[in-house]
């Protein structure tokens, strides 16, 4: 940790716990309604500075790590977009929650793969039950924000423009 890189990876990992934690009270903002808050807006700073950061790790050639960076800036520039047009249609206000949301489990989704990457508990599993148990638990992940963002888009819209 006392390297450049290494100082660099736990300001890039900070930025991405922080961003995962300031998304759930993001997103039980956005089901009452509100479209900006601290939450949020802390939310989407780091969330886009972790994408960021991603970038500037020395690599070799395009990774799943480089492909999901590139979809979640994507995804982050949707939500902005859709932040400012809220309330001209129901389908740019449903635009801004779901954006939120596919963002907050972008960042969880890497979270899991780092935990299985790096928590010796998990890297000592067989190869075999190590992937069963990966995709096991992306499986759930993925089901579980499919529910949240269903929910928070449905209730964003109906108190956002009420």
């Amino acid at each position: 940790m006392n390297t450049p890189l290494g100082w660099f990876t736990a300001f890039h990992t900070l930025l991405s716990m922080i961003a995962i934690v300031a998304g759930v009270p993001a997103i039980r903002e956005l089901t009452v309604g509100r479209l900006r808050s601290a939450a949020i807006t802390t939310f989407l700073v780091t969330a886009i500075l972790t994408s960021v950061t991603g970038f500037m790790f020395p690599y070799h050639g395009f990774t799943p790590a480089i492909g999901v960076g590139i979809v979640a800036l994507i995804v982050l520039g949707w939500a902005l977009a859709a932040r400012q047009a809220v309330g001209r249609s129901a389908f740019w206000t449903t635009q801004f929650p779901l954006g939120v949301v596919v963002s907050e489990y972008f960042l969880v989704f890497v979270l899991v793969a780092q935990i299985f990457a790096k928590v010796p508990a998990m890297v000592a599993l067989a190869a075999d039950t190590q992937k069963a148990l990966f995709g096991g638990t992306q499986l759930v992940v993925l089901a579980a924000f499919v529910l949240i963002a269903i929910r928070t888009a449905r209730a964003f819209r109906i108190r956002a423009t009420a």
